[in-house]
């Protein structure tokens, strides 16, 4: 006889994404994210809203997208019960709210009918997103009082539509397709024939708060001809009413995205590039994540920093692995402490340190010079396994003893097909270490395509190294003065 506890099931929790930008994700569905053992996605969620998930969890695609291939409900439905009932957490995360055109209550029908747990996380969405990132306010004292949401895509194995025609174009407010951009003939004309204008303002917004949003203005007698000779595609909305028309004035996207229709590829290793990738976003920028590199740490013993009268740090990473060694920034305290780049004193100011000497130039040379009134008997120099020994050259050679202390390497991470031709397709590729410049040509074979941005010196000769002149060099050697450098470059 067995004794074995049946399983209880995990929890299910419908989240929402929201539209396409990640600032709109809620804290909630983000906390989900981080914690769920598995998630099962949609293609319409924002680009890295699975950056925050953890390493072991079970990541699922389910997306659909139109026109495209389909994971039919039914087996989203299927997978979502069957990791439930093993007693695993599960996130079914969704573009948009989950509760409005998501399926969501479909699939808490199921839950509830298998008697698993369920939680239903709102989001953001789209016709209102979208709209708002367009400058069409849904509602508008004076021109509109009410907002209906509407399919403009229904189930095709209906025999009949459940859209009152006569009855929407009656409505006395805004109306906001979502998922119509082939059925526009069809609802400008019922529209019209159940008795609105053929005047009346349209705005068609594709792509809704991503970088490359766009919208297409017209009235329901020129929509449809509209958006064929804009060449528009899903994902698009369709705002019709009087409101459409304040996109004129309240348009307000492009002057708070200067990156907008821009495509940059960011080569940085994945646990870094985050950071770079969703500054540029919030730009307007459309990413292609290319890490040409990673970050390997090594298991090395850290010396007493005390022992040392020099500590000159070469780079962020270098910062973050010493500290994983030295818990008491107080270790540090007779040290003359140097680093190379803004960036790197950044990091050292995050752990309570503010560096004695940091150079003007972000290369080993300038801090050379900047050391040299500075007495030195005995340097560590925390650095990659890899790496120029011209600080270390310069400091024996003036009688100090040196301890260079390896404690990470950079290897290789290779390129898909797609992450390659998208990023030598972009508009510019950025290159924050002379590492990222080597790996990423080896991996894709060229830096021809895109403008190349480097965040500074020792990145710009490795460029030339290689037979490249960047187009785009940081003045601020960090990767807040890359951006500044690129959308500088991007506005000429």
């Amino acid at each position: 006889m067995s004794t074995d506890a049946p399983v209880q099931p995990g929890t299910v929790y419908l989240v929402g994404a929201g539209p396409g930008d990640r600032g709109l994700m809620t804290a909630r569905s983000l906390e989900l994210v981080a914690s769920a053992d598995v998630i099962l996605f949609d293609k319409l969620i924002p680009a890295d809203a699975l950056s925050g998930a953890r390493t072991d969890a079970v990541l699922i695609d389910v997306g659909k997208i139109g026109g495209g291939k389909q994971v039919p409900q039914e087996t989203t439905t299927a997978l979502l019960l069957q990791h439930a009932l093993g007693g695993q957490d599960v996130v079914r995360l969704k573009g948009g709210d989950p509760f409005v055109f998501g399926r969501g209550g479909e699939e808490a029908q199921a839950c509830a009918a298998h008697g698993v747990p369920f939680q239903v996380v709102p989001g953001v969405t789209a016709g209102i997103a979208a709209s708002a990132y367009a400058g069409v306010p849904v509602t508008q004292r004076g021109l509109a009082a009410a907002v209906a949401f509407v399919t403009g895509h229904e189930d095709p194995a209906k025999p009949e539509t459940q859209i009152d025609w006569p009855a929407l174009a009656a409505f006395p407010g805004t109306l906001v397709f979502y998922m119509g951009v082939r059925q526009l003939p069809r609802i400008a004309e019922q529209l019209v024939l159940g008795g609105r204008s053929a005047d009346e303002p349209v705005a068609v917004v594709e792509r809704g708060t991503y970088g490359d949003q766009r919208s297409i203005r017209g009235t329901l007698a020129t929509i449809a001809d509209d958006a064929v000779a804009a060449g528009v595609k899903p994902p698009s909305i369709t705002v019709i009413g009087p409101v459409a028309a304040l996109h004129d004035e309240l348009s307000w996207l492009d002057a708070a995205r200067p990156l907008a229709g821009v495509t940059v590829a960011v080569t940085r290793a994945r646990a870094q590039a985050s950071t770079l990738a969703a500054r540029l976003r919030a730009l307007g920028a459309t990413v292609v994540e290319a890490p040409a590199i990673s970050i390997q740490p090594l298991e090395v013993q850290v010396p007493d920093p005390r022992e040392f009268d020099l500590v000159a740090f070469t780079s962020p990473n270098a910062v973050t692995r010493f500290f994983e060694g030295v818990k008491d920034a107080r270790a540090l305290a007779g040290s003359t402490v140097a680093a190379i780049g803004p960036g790197t004193a950044r990091a050292l100011r995050e752990h309570g340190i503010v560096a004695d000497v940091v150079p003007p130039r972000s290369i080993a040379e300038s801090l050379v010079d900047a050391l040299a009134e500075v007495p030195v008997t005995r340097a560590l120099i925390p650095r990659a396994e890899e790496a120029r020994d011209v600080l270390p050259d310069a400091l024996e050679a003036r009688g100090a003893q040196v301890v260079v202390l390896p404690l990470y390497r950079t290897i290789a991470e290779p390129l898909d097909d797609e992450a390659r031709a998208g990023a030598l397709g972009a508009t510019y590729a950025t290159f924050t270490s002379a590492s990222s410049v080597r790996f990423f040509h080896t991996a894709a074979g060229t830096l021809d395509g895109p403008r190349l941005v480097s965040i500074g010196p020792a990145t710009s000769a490795a460029l030339r190294e290689l037979g490249y002149e960047p187009h785009v060099e940081a003045e601020v050697h960090t990767p807040d003065g890359l951006v500044a450098a690129l959308v500088a470059d991007a506005s000429a």
